[in-house]
């Protein structure tokens, strides 16, 4: 990689600005935390678009908190800046931030770090410029990145050694259908910020049969991660899988699994796996209790035991 020439090069950071619309709204009368995953990768994309100069694919989405709902009617303001680049990876943090149109006051809604691979034609990964700190808040910024990196290699390590089978007995709820033309990216591929919605509606579902109520919100979305992509025509199956409940919360795995519909559901292939965490909420949007769920099987305890692991791997890194 050589270093960017600032003069011959894009910035590194782009901020979309829109008007949440009603179409946007969830179950609980904010936007869906669906939706706003959706703008995060495409914020992201066109951050690494335009420093790649080619296309790019979605590679991983870590640590999307949500800590404040946003409206419908709001001004959503959504910031993607590249602050560290690999071989062919380009770390991009997302700030969400929202208010009213009319007084232009903005607050934050959530933060993330999303990774985008550079592909060439044949969809090889490729080369990208080197981005070079040039400033204190560069170089805060780059060491952010690198110490999210640190987190997600040890939460894929804990992850690796988990078992989804048929012997839980958790809850869980499997939606299938075809990925539809109108799901296309500029690749012709699925775009990354659609399959991040057919997650959090999977988890909303699970969260809405356990608990007997659809006012529930995620409050944290982490490891996405894509391991191939997903084509127009494709047979989807999301599967989404209570791992843990506490005092107000669930814990919730979803995988992602594509392939050819002349297949059948045994021939699809992993294709997106993530963690979700919901509440649910009152007429207040204030956190109620969670039925308690006890795990019943082996792999019950294991995966209560691995969502519990996950949350403190977070807390130790200050997350």
């Amino acid at each position: 990689m050589t270093p960017v020439d600032d003069r011959q090069h894009p910035p590194a950071e782009i901020t979309l600005r829109f008007l949440a619309a009603p179409t946007d709204a969830g179950h609980s009368g904010s936007v869906s935390a669906g939706r706003v995953l959706e703008w995060i990768d495409k914020a992201g994309y066109a951050a690494a678009a335009g420093w790649s100069g080619t296309y790019c694919v979605t590679a991983y989405v870590g640590n999307v908190r949500f800590t404040r709902p946003v409206e419908v009617g709001d001004l959503v303001e959504v910031t993607a800046r590249v602050v560290h680049t690999g071989r062919s990876s380009m770390h991009i943090s997302v700030d969400v931030a929202s208010g009213g149109p009319r007084t232009r006051s903005l607050e934050p809604a959530t933060r993330c770090l999303i990774v985008f691979v550079a592909v060439d034609e044949a969809g090889r990964s490729t080369p990208v410029p080197e981005l070079v700190p040039r400033t204190t808040a560069d170089e805060l910024a780059r060491a952010w990145a690198l110490r999210r990196a640190d987190v997600r290699a040890e939460v894929e390590a804990a992850m690796a050694g988990q078992v989804y089978s048929d012997a839980g007995t958790a809850p869980r709820v499997t939606l299938r259908f075809l990925a539809a033309p109108t799901d296309v990216n500029w690749g012709g591929k699925v775009h990354g910020g659609i399959v991040m919605r057919w997650i959090d509606e999977a988890a909303h579902v699970l969260a809405t049969q356990w608990t007997g109520s659809a006012a529930n919100v995620a409050i944290f979305t982490g490891g996405v991660r894509f391991y191939r992509p997903l084509r127009i025509g494709h047979l989807v199956e999301v599967e989404a899988r209570l791992l843990h409940t506490g005092r107000t919360s669930m814990h919730v795995g979803v995988h992602v699994r594509s392939g050819d519909p002349a297949g059948g559901p045994g021939d699809l292939e992993l294709t997106t796996y993530c963690r979700t965490i919901l509440v649910g909420i009152d007429a207040d949007r204030r956190a109620v209790p969670t039925p308690a769920w006890v795990p019943a099987s082996d792999e019950d305890r294991a995966l209560d035991a691995h969502a519990v692991e996950l949350v403190a791997i977070r807390a130790r890194h200050g997350d």
